[in-house]
């Protein structure tokens, strides 16, 4: 049994927790001890843009654990009409702006930029381009930033 001080009892009130059931229990979830080393900080000193960033790179490799090797993920926005956007890229403007980089369904290159207070996103799956032998995963790309001793985002 360990006791903890005062300040490390503020400290763990103040760290990100996450938590989510689903009806199929093999269904990966983002779990505390496989988080980037990011997501374990206290959130004290982080924009709403970078700790929305942070989140959104979570999800996204937890979402690309269970695509096979034919799709990729993609991103649409609940109630837009930007249609499904590959997603190539993530980023974060502080103090309240999260970006995607991407393209679109007809190739376009397309870049989302959205305020934190309106983040309303659906990940997709989506073919992977039947020219490129494997899909593309960002997710991990991403997370292995966040686990960096130094600060990469800016």
């Amino acid at each position: 049994m360990t006791i903890d001080t005062s300040a490390e009892l503020l400290e763990n009130d103040i760290l990100p927790k996450t938590q989510e059931v689903h009806t199929d229990p093999n269904v990966p979830s983002p779990s505390a001890k496989d988080l980037p080393k990011a997501l374990n900080e206290s959130t004290a000193k982080k924009s709403p843009a970078q700790w929305a960033y942070e989140r959104i790179i979570m999800y996204i490799q937890n979402f690309e654990k269970q695509l096979d090797n034919d799709h990729e993920i993609g991103v649409s926005l609940a109630g837009g009409l930007t249609g499904v956007i590959k997603i190539e890229g993530l980023g974060y403007y502080d103090p309240d702006i999260v970006t995607y980089y991407g393209v679109n369904d007809e190739g376009a290159k397309t870049q989302l930029i959205q305020h934190v207070s309106q983040l309303n996103v659906t990940l997709i799956a989506s073919p992977k381009n039947i020219d490129q032998p494997e899909p593309t995963r960002i997710g991990f790309q991403l997370a292995a930033a966040l686990d960096r001793d130094v600060d990469v985002t800016g």
